[in-house]
């Protein structure tokens, strides 16, 4: 709804029944619901807002286990809150209202699925519950199908309200996957119409078909965090969204962090040095170990505080291709980063940093908000199962090597700095080149932006080809004197 106030434009979003009612309006929408595990919450808004017999075809909630599985097949861990048993319902769902009404007999009609399958909060209250939420749907009835699925969070700790979330929740992504499929921007920011930002949390975000062959999933993961929607999101090597519950879920973690602005060959050797002393402890297993590229918003900010897209995308484009898993989160604070790896993991985890991120987890300034201030950050940060990597500097002055020996904190700070060193959570990466210390993000982004030589061997191989070829980061290709005479 679009009010217009003398010269200024007011957009108010609509109610969840005038949602409903338009699209139970639409002559053309037709579709199944099925909801498993929080009532049918969704499905209640449409028959509420009336003229709900053009759009629903049908509405079910298979709550038996067994009835489930009979329905959609059973999944190969037993579970049933995840998203295999989330697109199965939806596929189902719709090959069966492709069966069962002819294309001949609804040649206008669009077809579409939705479907959830939830848990909410338990009886103890330990747990607040979560779940998966997705529709299947088509905009031309000669088209083929599209996708959005997302995985939400609870926050409410009361079952009731959890359920009346998810359903205006689902008024929203229906609604939205119908009339706003054009602004997947704009479509993932309404889902949080009529609904307060505090009571879910969507962590995980998948658009597919060909109403969104160009949406890159990786910048709709940026959106997540950038509007204050989740606080972490994750993607892997091939650019597929990843539920960080799901990923990190007892695993001994290694987390390197950084602005990659390009990737370079200190990066890597920070990588592949720290990731062998991690796996070297006792009570990290292999086989049971992620490594994650991590990048806060704090690094992806311009000068102006903007986030450029296209300069996220190039950082994603490398690291993908260096077949790495990169996290994006809101954590500026790394005690936060690992309280947040700690819902997930009680094994081991680790930090691979330099001696300058070390210096500033030193500095008090970033503890002001605390009450406890640096000791209850600290407290937070080494009270948990965690270790250290310490990779050196080179002190661009004197030529010095400082590493955790003769780094020097705030005297206050010393005493603290020692006990943390003697007992172990500090660990030197000794292996590495000295002859690559200076190699500096910020200097090579500068050198490939002006078009200057010598940056190519700064970063990882295979690395200059992609910049050059995909002209990332303002790439600008080097004009000879003799051409520019010319």
């Amino acid at each position: 709804m679009t009010l217009i106030k003398g010269d200024q434009k007011i957009v108010h979003a609509l109610t969840l029944k005038q949602k409903a009612l338009q699209i139970n309006l639409n002559s053309h929408i037709y579709g199944t619901f099925a909801e498993i595990g929080a009532g049918q919450e969704t499905v209640r808004h449409f028959f509420r807002a009336g003229g709900a017999s053009g759009t629903i075809a049908k509405a079910m909630s298979a709550y038996d286990k067994v009835f489930s599985d009979e329905i959609y097949g059973s999944e190969e861990d037993k579970r049933y809150v995840t998203e295999s048993r989330l697109r199965k319902m939806l596929h189902y769902e719709i090959d069966l209202i492709e069966d069962r009404l002819h294309r001949e007999e609804h040649p206008d009609n669009i077809f579409f699925s939705y479907a959830n399958t939830v848990t909410t909060i338990d009886f103890a209250k330990k747990f607040k519950g979560h779940g998966w939420v997705g529709i299947r749907f088509q905009m031309d009835p000669l088209e083929d199908y599209n996708e959005i699925v997302i995985h939400v969070r609870f926050k409410q700790t009361d079952s009731r309200l959890q359920q009346e979330t998810l359903g205006m929740l689902g008024v929203n992504l229906i609604y939205g996957a119908f009339y706003m499929n054009e602004n997947p921007k704009e479509l993932l920011k309404s889902f949080y119409d009529n609904i307060e930002s505090d009571t879910i949390e969507i962590d995980m975000v998948d658009f597919s078909g060909p109403r969104f062959m160009y949406v890159d999933n990786r910048l709709m993961s940026l959106y997540l965090v950038r509007n204050g929607m989740t606080d972490a999101v994750m993607f892997d090597p091939n650019g597929n969204n990843l539920l960080p519950a799901h990923v990190l879920y007892k695993k001994n973690i290694l987390a390197l962090r950084g602005s990659f602005r390009p990737v370079t060959k200190v990066n890597m050797e920070i990588y592949e040095e720290s990731k062998k002393l991690f796996l070297n402890e006792k009570r990290v297993d292999k086989d049971n170990t992620k490594v994650i590229f991590e990048i806060t918003l704090a690094n992806l900010r311009s000068e102006g505080g903007k986030i450029n897209e296209r300069d996220f995308l190039d950082r994603a484009e490398i690291l993908c291709s260096l077949g790495q898993t990169v996290m994006i989160t809101n954590f500026q604070e790394y005690f936060k980063l690992v309280d947040y790896f700690s819902e997930f993991t009680k094994a081991r985890m680790g930090l691979a940093m330099g001696v300058f991120n070390m210096i500033e987890i030193f500095d008090e300034k970033y503890y002001r908000d605390l009450s406890g201030g640096i000791m209850e950050a600290f407290g937070k940060l080494f009270y948990k199962d965690l270790k250290v990597y310490l990779y050196p500097l080179k002190d661009p002055d004197t030529g010095e090597i400082i590493d955790s020996q003769n780094l020097k904190v705030h005297p206050r700070l010393k005493e603290l700095y020692k006990y943390f060193k003697s007992n172990g959570r500090i660990i030197d990466i000794e292996n590495y080149n000295p002859e690559i210390l200076d190699y500096y993000s910020r200097s090579i982004f500068k050198m490939i932006s002006k078009g200057e030589e010598g940056w190519e061997e700064m970063v990882p191989e295979g690395v200059p080809e992609l910049i050059k070829s995909h002209r990332l980061f303002g790439y600008k290709k080097r004009i000879s004197k003799e051409k520019k005479k010319k």
